[in-house]
């Protein structure tokens, strides 16, 4: 099978060359991924300023790769249309050095990545590994997020409406997760909020507070338990019902 692989931490970042050892095993793959960090940049695009790509060397890794100087986005557009030789079957997007469970996939250069698959018509993986103390198990979750394509990966690929797999992997030994759980979106991890200093002129950092309960059902909630988490994303339509609404307010 063909896969485009890339990530947001940037085509250095031990999660992307984790997975790409693991995909290379059985796959054709071609590394395209961001020349440095690109981190909560959700689905920017570089429109002011043309892209430099560069063939890099990966220590470990027998396939091609490149650096796009642009975003996770740009990467997969510009992978599919002048990089890559052929077109792929599947998109991964990966390993992230953290969740990007709940409300946080709003902000994620590494879901919208895949994202961007699915809008040229490709069907999309998402794996992210949980993040402590700064180390996240990038074996495991390319472990478990390539069982999972594995297991589902025929009717995934059929599925007429191209879909992103958003997998999250807890930091566990691969034989002490317990499972997968296909799971909704829940909410984010922390509450954020804007911590204030006045030094000549207003500087604002963003922060946050953890939380420590999760509705149940939810990715977070089962990730919290020792579970890896499934969850389908797909851009959304307009809300039809709401739709109806707006005209008879227009009417009235």
């Amino acid at each position: 099978m063909r896969i485009l692989l890339t990530n947001d931490d940037g085509y250095f970042a031990p999660g992307i060359r984790t997975l790409a050892k693991t995909l290379a095993k059985e796959h054709d793959v071609v590394l395209v991924a961001p020349e440095k960090e690109h981190s909560g940049q959700s689905h920017a695009i570089t429109i002011h300023h043309s892209l430099v790509v560069k063939k890099v060397v990966i220590d470990g890794l027998d396939i091609d790769a490149y650096s796009v100087s642009g975003t996770p986005a740009d990467c997969v557009r510009a992978g599919i249309d002048k990089i890559v030789p052929w077109r792929p079957d599947v998109i991964f997007s990966g390993c992230n050095l953290g969740y990007n469970a709940g409300m946080d996939i709003i902000y994620s250069g590494t879901v919208s990545a895949a994202l961007e698959g699915v809008l040229l018509g490709i069907p999309s993986v998402a794996v992210s590994a949980e993040w402590v103390d700064g180390d996240a198990m990038f074996e495991t979750a390319a472990t478990i997020g390539c069982r999972i394509f594995e297991k589902v990966k025929d009717s995934f690929l059929s599925n007429p409406e191209p879909t992103v797999l958003n997998i999250n992997v807890p930091y566990l030994p691969v034989d002490e997760v317990k499972g997968v759980r296909v799971a909704d979106i829940g909410e984010n991890a922390y509450d954020y909020y804007f911590e204030e200093e006045v030094d000549g002129e207003r500087i604002l950092s963003l922060k946050g507070r953890s939380k420590m309960e999760f509705k149940e059902g939810t990715d977070r909630y089962f990730l919290k338990q020792g579970y890896a988490t499934l969850t389908p994303v797909i851009y959304g339509s307009a809300d039809l019902e709401v739709m109806d609404r707006l005209t008879s307010w227009l009417d009235e």
